[in-house]
């Protein structure tokens, strides 16, 4: 096995403050030529990674899978989908990446298996009531014959929840649990088998190195063990399921008995492994995941989905900051992930919340959006605590939203009957130079696995780099100033005084943050310096939809 490096103990762990980089590998980088992005691609990219100054990359499912729903079906947890690469490679890519100073975090994906994986196999071929079916949540069907569902749940991708299975001997059988698609069922996390698994997995890739990982559906794993009807008509949001009290399949209490024992194996480890959640639930549940024995951080969705509106914003950031400082946990902002409209496309619509999958209607000003973005970024990387960038946002890459339907991917296509055009959209592969496709995500005259917008062009990477005010150049920037400030290590915040539409704050007696989301230019203090600002100032003033950083009050006007 390859060497890695040990990271020594500060005084406050890495991921408290740390930029982490999301890599959705099948689209980052293409090493082969097969149109999928894979580990040689993205070891080629790792300088890149270094250069723009994250602190970590979050690797999306990597493992062996039939890609039903893009590896969240996993197969073999403890090898790589040969699609990508081998499992030394991902060792050599580990090693490579800590040589740089970058950590990596993993995907893990404890609610489901594939349909493929060998234990939902074998428990196809076992009988009711086996323990192969005890890994699984396997139900008789209502009615004198079985034919209806167990209950009303629906899956995440549409449709109901549940399918049933035909028994060894021919004969209709039981029903299994899929929250998300056909081919993704439900493990039983009140199996003991189940949880000592994935413990055993933990342990495997802690073992190669890995600094940490993403937790797929952290909210879901337990389910209520009378499995009751949830109750909500067919139409029911996802926002309206999840502020349920009670729910019978979300955010049950029992899930934190789970990480409280993943917290103890992450702490035999050196170098202050991490865990992040991916929990959809009420703000005031979200403090319970992140207590001092369990997972460490968990993303902030409110701060994802609110609206380009400083009283929304605002209110977002105070909940966030004040919940999770009273368990001693750090904020964990992020704009954008592989399940949402890429937030430029979002800013550039008068509509600017999003809900999971969907896109608002309505033209985009991609312009506006722009602009947005880049004032959002620097905002998100002013507050305290960490930070998710997701692969393109260093570019202002855009929502593809004109992808042909052949080429849809993603299983809500399907399950929602055409309806709903699912995640491809924030998932096309990346441009890295070029002047027309692949745009350098692989070698010239490969084709990538959805086609990349022609005015792509403008934004590459190679494009940006170096060009005063490109959007890569100001993350770049961003993330140098957020690293050699002083001021960005508090992780306290306290606001200042502003007009309606200005968002002002002080991350230290010499560091403050100024957005502007009015439509009004904003006069900027003249004792303050400027250290970077999202567009160009106008006569000292800041316009609307820009964001500064400005430093050092008294002493910055006398110098």
């Amino acid at each position: 096995m390859p060497r890695t490096r040990i990271y020594e103990n500060t005084a406050a762990p890495w991921w408290r403050t740390a930029v982490v980089y999301q890599v959705y590998i099948r689209s980052f980088a293409d090493g082969n030529g097969d149109g999928i992005g894979d580990i040689a691609g993205l070891r080629a990219r790792l300088p890149y990674l270094r250069e723009l100054g994250v602190d970590a990359v979050w690797i999306n499912p990597w493992y062996p899978s039939p890609m039903a729903d893009g590896g969240y079906d996993v197969a073999d947890y403890r090898s790589i989908d040969p699609s990508f690469g081998t499992l030394s490679e991902a060792e050599e890519m580990i090693a490579e990446a800590h040589g740089l100073g970058v950590r990596v975090v993993l995907d893990i994906v404890p609610n489901h298996t594939s349909n493929q994986h060998n234990w939902f196999l074998e428990a196809l071929e076992a009988p009711p009531g086996s323990p192969e079916r005890d890994r699984y949540v396997f139900r008789d069907g209502r009615g004198p014959d079985g034919s209806s569902p167990p209950n009303d749940w629906r899956s995440r991708f549409g449709g109901r929840a549940w399918t049933r299975v035909t028994e060894p001997d021919g004969t209709p059988g039981q029903w299994y649990l899929h929250l998300f698609a056909a081919e993704q069922p439900d493990l039983n996390w009140a199996s003991r088998e189940v949880r000592a698994e994935f413990e055993s997995i933990l342990r495997f890739w802690f073992d190669r190195g890995v600094d940490g990982f993403r937790v797929d559906v952290a909210h879901g794993l337990i389910k209520h063990p009378d499995l009751p009807d949830v109750g909500l008509p067919e139409d029911a949001l996802f926002d309206q399921e999840r502020h349920r009290a009670n729910h019978p399949h979300w955010d049950q209490d029992d899930v934190h008995e789970i990480y409280r024992s993943w917290r103890k194996i992450a702490d035999t480890y050196a170098g202050d492994r991490l865990f992040v959640a991916e929990a959809h639930v009420a703000e005031d549940r979200l403090p319970l995941y992140v207590r001092q024995d369990e997972l460490h951080t968990a993303f902030n969705f409110s701060f994802l989905k609110a609206a380009w509106d400083h009283e929304e914003l605002r209110a977002v950031i105070d909940q966030s900051v004040t919940s999770l400082a009273e368990v001693g946990a750090p904020p964990t902002w992020v704009l954008s992930n592989h399940d949402v409209p890429r937030h430029v496309t979002r800013y550039g619509r008068k509509i600017t919340h999003t809900r999971e999958h969907d896109v608002d209607g309505g033209p985009a000003d991609l312009e506006l959006g722009l602009r947005r973005a880049r004032a959002a970024a620097l905002l998100m990387l002013a507050l305290p605590g960490g930070a998710y960038m997701y692969q393109g946002d260093e570019l202002g890459l855009n929502e593809v939203e004109d992808l042909p339907e052949e080429a849809l991917r993603d299983p809500t296509w399907e399950r929602s009957a055409h309806t709903v055009r699912g995640r491809d959209g924030c998932r096309v592969p990346l441009p890295w130079s070029g002047s027309d496709s692949p745009f350098g995500f692989g070698p010239r005259g490969s084709k990538p696995w959805l086609p990349q917008p022609a005015e792509w062009e403008a934004l590459t990477a190679q494009t940006q780099s170096g060009t005063p005010g490109s959007t890569l150049e100001l993350y770049r920037s961003a993330l140098r100033l957020r690293q050699e400030q002083p001021g960005f290590v508090s992780e306290t915040l306290r606001w200042l005084d502003a007009p309606r539409g200005v968002l002002a704050f002080e991350r230290s007696p010499v560091l403050r943050c100024v957005a502007n989301l009015s439509d009004k230019p904003f006069a900027l203090p003249r004792n303050w310096g400027v250290l970077l600002t999202s567009d160009r100032l106008t006569g000292g003033q800041l316009p609307p939809d820009t964001t500064a950083w400005l430093w050092g009050g008294g002493a910055a006007r006398r110098a």
